[in-house]
């Protein structure tokens, strides 16, 4: 580790949180008090672009420093590649390494958790060992394997009741309260000398937003959360309608819930200055992606890629950064080399971990002076390449969005409920990509036409470019282009993903056979 940065580093993951809603980027209501503070002492940056707009895929993006085509992790087969995370590569370094979180994604049968000594999960939808082994290895085919797809829709349906059942209870905003008090319990007990990496993962701000009464009384006074949509597939399906007071309505109960994780995060920082940790504690704060709160006609995190989903808040503590604003594309794939850096430790240079890991590179770590300064090489990943590759075209982040299976399956279940019959062409089907600078958008999707967006002329969104009809979107689609090249081609076919000829279910034991058989998933 290194002799003169700090020891320890605090990974502080707020789902589903927009900038936009956060006091220290300007937010007009005071959701964000301890966030603010730390601001102050923190770099925060302005243009941080996550590289999916929902949890498994950036969260592994984080843990690998890879790009979500990459490392694998998605709907269609929700589980880790055999890689080494971030986590992996500091316990074999003697790191102290722990996983708290409340999200139903973090588990070890998405084998996220990888590498972490200590984890828990107060969200797991399935027991541990339900999607491991086997299924796990056979999730995909089982989507794609039209005799078996009735089986997939079960298991998703089992998941998504048990998602709103444990979100839904009158007391779920308890589990940041559990998070917070698990962290700290870690800490008193982590080995001092050896350094401790603590993730976490705060929840409340998705939906359903049921917060706190002390916190729904001061940004939704009077609102019942029983009462407004709390099911963004109801809305996207057309199945449900929002007007404009329910949607500030729910704006204040999203406020609440992010004020809550606020005050609980800020009693987690005070306890840390309090037991002079500090100091020698490299803290990340970012969220993993957005909400869409009615802006383009959507709800929730899905069907998108918006910047009110994947333009994320990061702020991070660390004397190597200044305490300022920066302006500068940043990618959350950096905070995987941003962390190692911030302790000293490059894979490279040690082993210890059962897969191989991606080697530290300075030009992907906040902490560098060579940051974003990539060169061409056989070791540059495929947004360098697309970057460098593009001479002057400039810098540019990539995003991902592959076919949302789950999100899908509920969407449609909504619209048959209502009679709704969804177009082949519905946003709903397609798979995007995006390219994104400080200016400029280029989306890319295989069922719906592409959008293109001037971003500095057009913030919000609201009015497609064509990119012959302007230089700087036209860059942005080249460099799109060129990743795209670089991940195994564009999603242009509009087939969504290949289907598989296997059997899913040959290499399933009698034992896994009866737990399907106890669970409703087979006869």
């Amino acid at each position: 580790m290194s002799s003169s940065g700090p020891s320890n580093v605090l990974f502080v993951v707020l789902d589903t949180v927009r900038k936009d809603h956060l006091t220290p980027y300007g937010y007009d209501r005071p959701t964000t008090p301890n966030l603010e503070a730390f601001a102050e002492e923190a770099t925060v940056f302005e243009e941080a672009v996550a590289p999916a707009p929902w949890t498994l895929p950036v969260h592994a993006s984080m843990f690998t420093g890879l790009y979500p085509s990459q490392h694998g992790a998605d709907q269609e087969s929700p589980y880790l590649d055999d890689v080494a995370t971030l986590a992996s590569v500091l316990s074999a370094r003697g790191y102290d390494t722990a996983c708290y979180s409340s999200n139903a994604w973090i588990t070890p049968y998405t084998k996220l958790t990888r590498g972490f000594e200590h984890h828990d999960t107060s969200f797991e939808i399935m027991p541990g060992n339900f999607l491991s082994g086997t299924l796990a290895n056979l999730w995909q085919t089982i989507n794609d394997n039209d005799r078996l797809r009735n089986l997939a829709n079960r298991i998703v349906h089992l998941g998504a009741k048990a998602h709103a059942k444990l979100a839904g209870d009158d007391d779920a905003a308890s589990k940041t309260p559990a998070v917070i008090d698990q962290t700290k319990a870690f800490i008193e007990q982590s080995d001092e000398d050896s350094g401790w990496f603590g993730f976490i993962n705060l929840m409340d701000a998705h939906l359903p937003y049921h917060p706190p009464e002390e916190y729904r009384e001061e940004f939704a006074p009077g609102v019942d959360s029983s009462d407004v949509c709390q099911n963004s597939k109801e809305f996207n399906s057309g199945a449900r309608d929002i007007d404009d007071e329910e949607w500030e309505d729910i704006r204040g109960l999203y406020d609440a819930e992010i004020a809550h994780i606020d005050a609980e995060l800020g009693r987690l920082f005070d306890w840390l200055r309090e037991t002079d940790r500090w100091d020698d504690t490299t803290v990340v704060v970012c969220a993993d992606h957005g909400e869409n709160l009615g802006e383009h006609d959507l709800y929730g995190h899905e069907f998108a890629l918006y910047d009110e989903l994947i333009n994320v808040p990061l702020m991070v503590k660390h004397p190597d950064l200044e305490a300022d604003r920066r302006e500068d594309l940043v990618e959350l794939v950096d905070l995987y080399h941003t962390t190692l850096d911030a302790v000293d430790v490059d894979p490279a240079a040690g082993d210890g971990y059962e897969f191989d890991a991606v080697d530290r590179d300075a030009t992907r770590s906040l902490l560098s002076a060579s940051y974003r300064e990539f060169a061409a090489g056989p070791d540059a990943d495929p947004g360098q390449r697309a970057v460098v590759d593009g001479g002057g075209d400039g810098d540019y982040a990539f995003v991902e969005y592959s076919q949302p299976v789950i999100e899908l399956h509920h969407l449609e279940e909504k619209a048959a409920n209502a009679g709704i019959e969804l177009p082949d062409d519905h946003r709903a089907y397609s798979r995007l990509r995006a390219a994104r600078s400080e200016d400029s958008k280029y989306v890319r999707a295989d069922r719906i036409p592409d959008e293109a967006y001037r971003l500095d002329e057009d913030p919000d969104e609201l009015t497609p470019i064509d990119p012959d009809d302007d230089e700087v979107v036209a860059a942005a689609e080249r460099a799109l282009s060129r990743f795209e090249e670089g991940v195994g081609g564009a999603w242009t076919d509009g087939e969504g993903v290949d289907a598989g000829a296997a059997d899913a279910l040959d290499d399933a034991d009698e034992e896994m056979r009866e737990r399907l058989r106890d669970l409703g998933y087979m006869e």
